[in-house]
């Protein structure tokens, strides 16, 4: 069973974050057809534990780390239900892709190799732990909740990377925060036209890695229209900032997942009958404005405006939702001191939902100090609370650095340039890993993440480049040899 026919297996499973009970059963599965002794927790993480080869029992336990949740959006092409329907992978110019989805390579490219391994009776190596968390993209709550003896090893190879040529030795902070602003429901009152406001076709992608390749955020995007209309345009010709009867808002939602750049919006407003033609042009001079302005980095973008049915209700008081998350901070806030070209610290709006009873807005903070990390998401909780909200912090994971020069590293690193020819890279990387919570818990752990090459995670354009999965392989399948 090789790694290709164990990834179009996972790929039927579907497995986005906070619902992996189906896709711990495969893994749980897995290990009792090869007869292997497993271990499940209460947060699904699975840890599967592989005898050495014959020769190698004394080596050191060496544990291989991969996430089994992925982020799952659509691009809207196809119909498709995340908790219910499966990927559709295909092959393209060297590349594997999805069908109108995000492709899962992160992880599950890495998740593969790892069972794979489990499977390959030919490869040599020490006593194995393949160890598979839960909710990595959206919390992390699998990996904060491990037991302290959950696995025995110290050696750790985490292929949990998209960045073929390197080795991550580093890996930013994260503080992922909701905010719940109550609102009420009131009839629709007459007089007001209805327009459905909508940003699609965005690029959007990973809120770390692609967080300064000035991709548009379509949730701010909408906001910064319905804020200028609003709190400037409106009051400019002396109609009073907050008089609903000037601007309804009937729902806002937007973004697929927290730890994705959103790359649609959608927004219901109303306007009294007399100002509609004015608010139309307004944003038909905005859409212009913004499309031009993007064109170089969203070219597949669209911004448009339809009349809509009137709701049955409206928001009585949408708590200043346009002028919250307008002001609030996205992209990189500062780029890495020692780190040329590196995000030293950003934010991302990543998901705004308009629920029966409040509207729901992420934010999902990064940094490689904890310290600022921690300041700049406290800053945008009390700018939350200001106007309302009831604030949970989901996730508060710190940063990771690892000892480039221990004999751990540089074993990884020659067998690099044994097996392909050059040495990579050691970087740092400006999204999170769940390694801080293993340095933490486990004292004395090394680790060293390695994969293919993986363009644009997160989004609909995610891609693996194939022969780097083989390379990749190759790799790891000597670095077991070695480490044996």
């Amino acid at each position: 069973m090789n790694l290709y026919d164990i990834f179009h297996r996972l790929n039927q499973i579907p497995r986005p974050s906070h619902h992996e009970g189906k896709v711990a059963d495969f893994l749980c599965q897995f290990a009792e057809d090869l007869g292997l002794d497993y271990k499940r927790d209460s947060e699904n993480c699975v840890v599967i534990r592989k005898p050495a080869s014959a020769g190698c029992e004394n080596a050191q336990p060496i544990v291989l780390l991969n996430h089994m949740d992925m982020v799952a959006v659509s691009d809207g092409s196809r119909p498709f239900n995340p908790l219910s329907d499966s990927i559709e992978a295909y092959t393209e110019g060297g590349w594997m892709k999805a069908r109108g989805t995000s492709l899962g390579a992160d992880n599950g490219i890495g998740l593969s190799m790892a069972l794979a391994v489990l499977a390959d009776e030919n490869i040599q190596h020490g006593p194995l732990e393949v160890l598979t968390t839960t909710n990595e993209e959206d919390g992390m709550t699998g990996a904060a909740n491990l037991s302290n003896d959950f696995i025995r090893g110290r050696k750790v190879i985490n292929l949990d990377s998209e960045d073929y040529d390197t080795i991550t030795v580093g890996a930013a902070g994260a503080y992922l925060q909701v905010a719940r602003f109550p609102i009420e429901h009131i009839e629709t009152p007459e007089g007001l036209r209805f327009f459905r406001l909508s940003i699609t076709g965005g690029q959007g992608g990973h809120s770390g890695v692609d967080i300064n390749k000035n991709r548009l955020n379509a949730i701010k995007t909408i906001c910064q229209f319905l804020y200028s209309y609003k709190y400037i345009s409106l009051s400019e010709n002396n109609d009073a900032p907050n008089n609903q009867e000037a601007l309804y808002l009937s729902e806002i939602n937007g973004g697929s997942a927290n730890a994705s750049i959103p790359s649609e919006c959608f927004a219901v407003v109303g306007v009294p009958n007399e100002k509609a033609d004015s608010f139309c042009e307004q944003f038909d001079i905005f859409a212009e404005r913004t499309q031009r302005l993007c064109t170089l980095f969203e070219p597949k973008m669209k911004i448009g405006i339809e009349e809509a049915d009137i709701p049955e209700r409206i928001i009585k008081d949408d708590h200043y939702i346009s002028l919250v998350i307008e002001n609030l901070p996205f992209g990189p806030l500062r780029m890495h001191d020692e780190m040329p070209g590196t995000v030293m610290t950003s934010n991302n709006v990543g998901v705004v939902q308009t629920l029966e009873d409040c509207i729901t807005v992420s934010c999902h903070t990064r940094s490689f100090s904890d310290e600022e990390m921690v300041n700049v998401a406290k800053s945008i909780t009390q700018h939350f609370e200001q106007y309302g909200a009831t604030v949970e912090v989901v996730m508060n994971t710190p940063g990771w650095q690892e000892n480039q020069h221990s004999a751990f590293m540089h074993l990884v690193d020659e067998t690099f340039n044994d097996v392909l020819g050059f040495y990579p890279r050691k970087v740092a990387m400006h999204f999170v890993l769940e390694a801080g919570y293993y340095v933490q818990k486990y004292p004395g752990i090394e680790i060293a993440c390695i994969g293919p090459r993986i363009i644009e995670p997160h989004s609909t354009n995610e891609r693996v480049e194939l022969s780097t999965i083989d390379n990749i392989w190759k790799v790891l399948v000597e670095l077991l040899r070695r480490l044996s």
